[in-house]
């Protein structure tokens, strides 16, 4: 059995986090990547090779917190679904259990399972370490402004580090807290030596997952045109077995009761954590619902509909009061909102606007986008060109702050679009030549990251990648299902300690 953290665990974390977060500046996501570098050693998937369950999931896990990563460096976000996550982790002798954790298993790992429900970066970091019996004390190095100190008091350490001999460790099963930042930096390798030491099982799985990804594409096409659905996708990165899966459960439904389906007509239908509409208006089926949760999702959509119809006018108005600018809602860079928690949202900056009776400049904005937040920060002009609002917004301030940038958000909507050509150009060329069955990206990747990751594998010769489906992501894996994972930042040279 699992057992979730104890009060005590909570209560010594809660004194920790405030000393950090009073002696150090906020974690940027690539420190936060390279804080957490122990604990991806620890629980990386390709160390579960003789282990499909556990591998499965900690690579379902992984994805998770990715997603939860990517949304507490998304502006806008006020509060983040607190988010379970179940990790097994490498040890190489049996360790004392300590709370939320399971005792070792004689195939040398033992499960961890923790709730996140942190706010921003440097606690997230902190929280998931402690949970996992990780030292945290290279994130010092992170920042020179990071006392040491304040979280020795706390922990009731004494005033200089204590540095035990191995053998310590070795006779009492206790993990070396330098002993992880060693491992790390030795499995720290190049692109051609991970594909050369990887290649041979990513071709076994792709070519075990074959008569799957027909069956998958079988299911998605013959559901779609059932339903005359707009297309299927999938938030999370699960396997094609858990998508076949789920799609076999939307057919046996469809036959059952097939009325209410058809009211999905012309939608995109994604399989999710939650049921109900997403702000971009698709149909959102929770993955952990039973039928009877999707059917009355199915029999309200037209009340959804006229929700959504609604929507679009409260953009429409908020477009007006604002001089021309376009109201969007960008999945990559915003929370993921429900369709009932968006309209919310505008509805309460739309009040702001008329309560305000600030002057209209028609058209004076056209052309340029906003997305809405849920913050209380300033406005800020996006580098990809757009404006990032919050709701509670002074709209005096927020016209003046809009008509000031408004030249520079144009110059950088042009480089968006420039660079996205760029990107795609570069992919199709890629793929070529690697002669890939599929190049695509994560969605925390940015087109900048993909630009120069693309440009660096075109000067390289890579025989591993024939026939491949290749993914840029953060780190190295090889998924459960063949995909061949490697960093945007991936190595040329020799790996250094």
């Amino acid at each position: 059995m699992f057992c979730h953290l104890k009060p005590l665990r909570r209560f010594c974390l809660k004194k920790i986090l405030p000393h950090w977060l009073h002696y150090s500046r906020a974690l940027s996501g690539a420190e936060a990547i390279n804080a957490l570098r122990p604990f991806y050693f620890a629980v990386h998937p390709d160390f579960f090779g003789q282990h499909p369950r556990e591998r499965e999931i900690n690579e379902n896990s992984l994805k998770r917190l990715s997603v939860y990563l990517e949304n507490l460096q998304k502006p806008g976000f006020k509060s983040l679904k607190p988010t379970q996550l179940t990790f097994y982790i490498r040890e190489k002798t049996a360790q004392h259990s300590s709370e939320g954790q399971e005792p070792s298993s004689t195939s040398g790992f033992r499960a961890v399972r923790f709730t996140l429900h942190t706010s921003d970066l440097l606690s997230t970091v902190l929280y998931i370490l402690n949970s996992c019996s990780l030292s945290a004390e290279h994130i010092q190095s992170l920042n020179t402004n990071v006392h040491s100190q304040p979280l020795k008091e706390t922990t009731g350490m004494p005033g200089r580090p204590i540095k035990w001999h191995r053998s310590y460790y070795s006779f009492t099963g206790f993990k070396d807290p330098d002993e992880d930042l060693e491992q790390v930096s030795r499995v720290e390798t190049t692109l051609m030596s991970w594909l050369g030491s990887n290649g041979k099982s990513a071709v076994k799985k792709l070519k075990n997952s074959l008569p799957l990804r027909k069956e998958l594409d079988r299911l998605k096409s013959e559901l779609s045109e059932l339903l005359q659905l707009s297309d299927i996708r999938w938030q999370r990165g699960w396997g094609v077995a858990h998508r076949c899966s789920q799609l076999h459960s939307l057919s046996r439904l469809a036959q059952q009761s097939l009325e209410p389906l058809q009211n999905a007509k012309g939608c995109t239908i994604v399989f999710t954590d939650r049921s109900g509409m997403s702000a971009l208006g698709h149909v959102m089926l929770g993955t952990m619902d039973v039928h009877h949760h999707w059917t009355r999702l199915f029999e309200s959509l037209p009340n959804y509909f006229d929700l959504q119809r609604r929507m679009s006018v409260l953009e429409d108005q908020i477009s007006s009061l604002l001089g021309g600018i376009q109201v969007v809602y960008i999945e990559e860079l915003q929370p993921e909102f429900t369709i009932d928690e968006y309209y919310s949202l505008l509805n309460v900056f739309y009040n702001q606007l008329l309560k305000s009776r600030v002057p209209s400049h028609p058209q004076g904005l056209s052309g340029l986008q906003m997305i809405l937040s849920s913050d209380r920060y300033e406005p800020t002009l996006h580098e990809l060109g757009h404006f990032n609002i919050p709701a509670l917004s002074d709209p005096a301030g927020l016209q003046s702050f809009m008509r000031a940038k408004a030249r520079q958000a144009r110059e950088n909507m042009t480089r968006r679009e420039e660079l996205k050509v760029i990107e795609n150009e570069l992919i199709q060329a890629s793929t070529k030549k690697f002669s890939l069955e599929k190049l695509y990206k994560e969605p925390s990747i940015s087109s900048r990251q993909m630009v120069d990751c693309c440009k660096r594998l075109l000067g390289q010769s890579l025989p591993y990648l024939h026939g491949m489906r290749l993914c840029v992501s953060h780190f190295y894996s090889v998924m459960q299902d063949g995909d061949l994972c490697i960093p945007w930042d991936w190595k040329k040279g020799e790996a250094t300690k």
